[in-house]
């Protein structure tokens, strides 16, 4: 799936001259936390969210520092955040920095993007015009659509569950040997020793995505500290 398959289109966006007051209500009205900002161009020049908009002085919420800290931030650094708590306009508070992507990124890029640059939503573009913002939410919605119902009455050999389990271990640097991987009756039992706890479980989880899998029972070991540690 790409970013145009889940992304929310007819976008909400504000202008840069936009007041900070007309944003809030922009965001209580539509019940949304951000917005690309577009220039009278249609370029895409920043992005608002809520945490632009938390440290204001009218809330008295702008950032606070002691004396000593304070000797410690240049002057530039001050400015921009006296610019930010006191400024008027969308242009003064916006993040200028501003991440997007194609409408033909794959969505695994998508989700790397935000977790590496730790933000909620980002715009995607089309020849360089925003037609649309993907967000965590829509990758979580993606997810719900995907996953596969469970089969109603679905008959699975145990043999067949055992090679399915085996083929999807095969080359996995936590997976083990098949003679670890018993099946009677649809219940998975993992015998052996394992190296580490997230081992057991990605093998738990491996068995648990298999059609006719009923549970799985654990008898794996902890491998021996050695004497002496």
């Amino acid at each position: 799936m790409h970013a145009r398959d889940v992304m929310t289109p007819n976008v909400i966006s504000v202008k840069p001259s936009a007041t900070i007051r007309d944003v809030a209500g922009l965001f209580l009205q539509h019940r949304i936390s951000g917005a690309p900002v577009i220039d009278e161009g249609g370029k895409l020049v920043g992005i608002v969210s809520e945490g632009d908009l938390i440290r204001r002085a009218e809330l008295g919420t702008e950032k606070q520092h002691r004396s000593w800290w304070l000797g410690l931030l240049s002057a530039d650094a001050r400015a921009q955040e006296y610019v930010k708590s006191h400024g008027h306009q969308v242009s003064d508070v916006m993040t200028r920095d501003v991440a997007s992507v194609d409408e033909q990124t794959p969505l695994g890029d998508v989700a790397g993007l935000l977790e590496s640059r730790g933000i909620k939503r980002v715009p995607v573009l089309r020849a360089g015009k925003v037609v649309g913002v993907i967000s965590r939410a829509n990758l979580v919605q993606a997810l719900a659509s995907s996953l596969p119902q469970p089969a109603v009455d679905e008959f699975v050999s145990d043999h067949e569950i055992r090679e399915r389990l085996l083929a999807e271990l095969a080359g996995q640097p936590w997976g083990f040997a098949g003679r670890g991987v018993i099946v009677r009756d649809g219940v998975v039992h993992l015998w052996g020793v394992f190296s580490s706890q997230a081992s057991v479980d990605a093998v738990r989880v491996a068995a648990e995505g298999i059609p006719g899998v009923k549970r799985v029972v654990d008898h794996t070991e902890q491998p021996p500290i050695p004497i002496g540690l």
